[in-house]
């Protein structure tokens, strides 16, 4: 080996730790410019450095690169540039899904099943589209144009369409819906910049009074504080603590309610599991302690550290641990975790499945050390690792098997969905005139389901009869489903699934004594 000596590169010794390092990188990095051999891509080589870094740190600090950055910011955001469609790839051409209400593509005409074909100059049918290429062909800069070519069943000839690109919103609110006489039902998927609102709007425009209220935040990893903190302000009465916070360099910061939430009394249930977390922890967590409402599911994934977004001149993004979370009894709901070692730390959330947690409640041990009280009833709460839920229910896997299991992974059920609901929109929307009616009248028969297996043949997942017939039903069901979100709403989606979910039963029947109650969480 040939080494090439150079004088030491003295430092002050009076510098900080900090710039002291900050000075050497940067004096490594001139001389790799200045001697090494070869050329160097900095960008990759400091990018990865900088990965490596906040890798040393808590489990949830990261360096982020401006195009991770970009397409992990989009949906919290809560908007995107383009025409608003909801859209499928079938049989490698672009399918119209729905159009997004109010949107550009809805005030010019396009309809759901109308495939498009050609976009500006670029044919785009048959060319192994991918969903990518969809948003480079369709997203852009709100007051630019795009033409479109566009096939639509029963039209002889080609349609054309010019669209003006518009701000579309990215709704955070899957699903709201009356589950019976003044119940409400609101699935929030991720906390969002308009999430808060979605949901004050859901319930200002509830068709009569609401009589309770199920806020389902199953498998919400959360999102922004702020939002957490205003959707907590719906159901909690004024000046009631909802989060505080504090960190090395920040001081404490205390949250409160304002008091002028839309359903600050009245029977609440929050459905939270395992991949509920962080500001879906800050809000269960506020519901539990106030004794406001009843937590239902399984013990939340439990992230307690709050991160600061900080965005680099190249776009990048450094998402830095700044502080910790309390609830209002004081409980911390972040696991334990070694810095540097973020792959124990998920390693050992996975080991909760193995030891037996998502199937009884009585494998989930707390010290009590980690015991609190709640505010009102001063029943006994636990922090230390996630949200505990009030009702436990067991995460029921009687119906799983591989074959399904593969059927998902691969998203062939979605994809023959799609397809079967596009070659038959017409004649099922003319037959189910409602969802009521489709609900009642429509089935998934046994030539759809060995059509699924011949393509999931053609696929490379082999036939197993075994296996089909364990998971027949639920994939009747999620069929089902996915059928009524295509042809009316994703509302459709959840009323279907929901009927089926032990977790949605057990929040229905806690909500219902609840309201029977004279002692009831309200």
């Amino acid at each position: 080996m040939l080494v090439m000596s150079f004088l030491p590169l003295t430092m002050s010794a009076q510098k900080s730790g900090m710039s002291r390092a900050a000075e050497k990188y940067s004096q490594v990095l001139y001389l790799i410019d200045r001697l090494y051999l070869e050329d160097v891509d900095f960008e990759k080589l400091v990018g990865e450095a900088l990965v490596a870094t906040m890798g040393e740190l808590d489990p949830h600090s990261s360096y982020i690169s401006a195009e991770d950055a970009k397409a992990m910011n989009e949906p919290l955001q809560g908007e995107f540039e383009g025409i608003g469609i909801e859209f499928a790839i079938i049989e490698d051409t672009l399918t119209v899904q729905a159009t997004v209400a109010g949107g550009p593509s809805e005030k010019v005409g396009l309809l759901a099943g109308d495939k498009i074909i050609r976009v500006d100059t670029s044919s785009i049918a048959g060319v192994g589209l991918a969903i990518e290429d969809v948003h480079g062909y369709l997203r852009g800069k709100k007051g630019t144009k795009v033409e479109l070519d566009v096939l639509r069943r029963g039209v002889a000839d080609t349609l054309d369409f010019t669209i003006v690109r518009d701000k579309i919103p990215l709704n955070s609110l899957d699903a709201a819906y009356e589950v019976e006489d003044g119940i409400l039902y609101m699935k929030l998927s991720r906390f969002a910049l308009a999430s808060a609102e979605e949901i004050h709007d859901a319930m200002k425009s509830f068709d009569g009074e609401i009589k309770g209220v199920i806020l389902d935040l199953r498998g919400n990893s959360g999102g922004f504080l702020p939002t957490a903190i205003d959707i907590a302000d719906e159901f909690l009465e004024k000046d009631d603590l909802i989060v505080y916070t504090e960190g090395r360099r920040i001081p404490r910061m205390e949250e409160y309610a304002r008091g002028n939430g839309l359903y600050r009394q009245g029977p609440l249930v929050v459905m939270i599991d395992e991949n509920s977390a962080s500001a879906s922890e800050i809000v269960s967590g506020a519901v539990q302690d106030h004794d406001r409402g009843i937590i239902v599911g399984r013990r939340s994934f439990g992230k307690g550290l709050v991160q600061q977004a900080i965005p680099m001149e190249d776009g990048s993004e450094i998402r830095l641990t700044i502080a910790r979370y309390h609830t209002p009894s004081g409980r911390v709901i972040q696991s334990p975790y070694e810095n540097g070692k973020a792959d124990e730390y998920y390693e050992d959330f996975y080991e909760r499945y193995m030891r037996g947690e998502s199937f009884s409640r009585d494998s989930i041990h707390f010290p009590d050390s980690l015991r609190f009280k709640t505010l009102r009833l001063g029943r006994t709460v636990y922090g230390g690792g996630g949200i505990m839920p009030d009702v436990f229910v067991p995460q029921d896997t009687t119906a799983y098997s591989a074959y399904y299991a593969s059927l998902l992974r691969q998203g062939l059920v979605m994809e023959y969905m799609n397809g079967l609901c596009d070659r038959h929109r017409a004649e099922w929307t003319a037959r189910y005139r409602n969802f009521d009616r489709f609900n009642e009248h429509f089935e998934i028969t046994d030539g759809m389901i060995d059509s699924l297996v011949a393509l999931a043949g053609e696929r490379g997942i082999a036939p197993d009869p075994e296996g089909l017939a364990r998971s027949r039903e639920d994939l009747s069901v999620y069929m089902k489903a996915l059928a009524a979100s295509s042809i009316f709403s994703r509302d459709c989606f959840y009323r279907i699934m929901n009927a089926r979910s032990p977790e949605f039963q057990a929040a229905l029947e806690a909500l219902r004594e609840a309201s029977l109650s004279s002692n009831a969480l309200l």
